[in-house]
């Protein structure tokens, strides 16, 4: 057997797992701040935090950018890291009033690799962060990589050992069509057979791709 192609995979963990209806929020702004406090903590935590501001009415931009550091390491404790996720959080939105004004609105009218670098310059903001506040808080079709696709396409033959984070992501912009759906359904299908199947020590039994060809030692990330 070769090797399958991106539609072929993504066919089998749909036809497994179904629609998994992501990104959890209400709106761009708490997608935004979800995005930010995901980091190094599992999304449960960062619910409890996202329900700490909720319930205290804080959660716009204009009233968490008159917050200080402290105040909202205080509402934002459950996601772990508090202190440097609030530093990252008031980065971000000393950025959103300084440069746009605090308009999400001006932010998707932008272009989305004009975003994505504004975004990539906020101190605390990486690579997965900024494409997931574009893809999931402002639909631009650009494709979010995580540990999860690095490891299972890796172990799959699609992409190299030792591959970075836009080398793993050309994979998908040059193989998919550029369909914002497609992205977001990808991702998270993706999310599902790592945690479930597709871990440091994999567990291959079952998993929709256990008859692909497959090396568990040849991870990327």
């Amino acid at each position: 057997m070769g090797r399958p192609s991106l539609v072929d995979i993504y066919n089998r963990l749909y036809d497994r797992y179904g629609p998994q209806h992501w990104w959890p929020g209400e709106t761009p702004f708490e997608i935004i701040v979800g995005a930010i406090l995901t980091q190094n903590t599992a999304w449960s935590n960062v619910e409890k935090a996202i329900g700490n501001l909720n319930k205290a009415d804080r959660l716009t931009p204009e009233k968490l950018h008159r917050l200080s550091v402290e105040q909202l390491a205080g509402y934002i404790r459950p996601a772990g890291y508090f202190n440097i996720k609030a530093d990252r959080l008031k980065h971000f939105l000393d950025w959103l009033f300084e440069k746009h004004g605090g308009s999400l609105e001006h932010l998707k009218a932008l272009s989305p690799l004009t975003l994505r670098e504004q975004l990539l310059a906020i101190k605390g903001i990486g690579p997965e962060t900024a494409d997931s506040i574009c893809l999931y808080a402002f639909s631009k079709p650009i494709f979010v990589v995580d540990a999860y696709t690095a490891r299972i396409f890796g172990r799959h033959g699609m992409v190299e050992p030792g591959s970075g984070y836009e080398q793993v992501q050309d994979l998908f912009h040059g193989g998919l069509d550029k369909d914002i759906a497609l992205y977001n359904e990808y991702h998270a299908l993706i999310v599902r057979a790592g945690k479930e199947h597709c871990k440091p020590k994999p567990r291959c039994s079952g998993c929709p791709l256990e008859d692909l060809p497959h090396q568990i030692e040849a991870d990327v990330c």
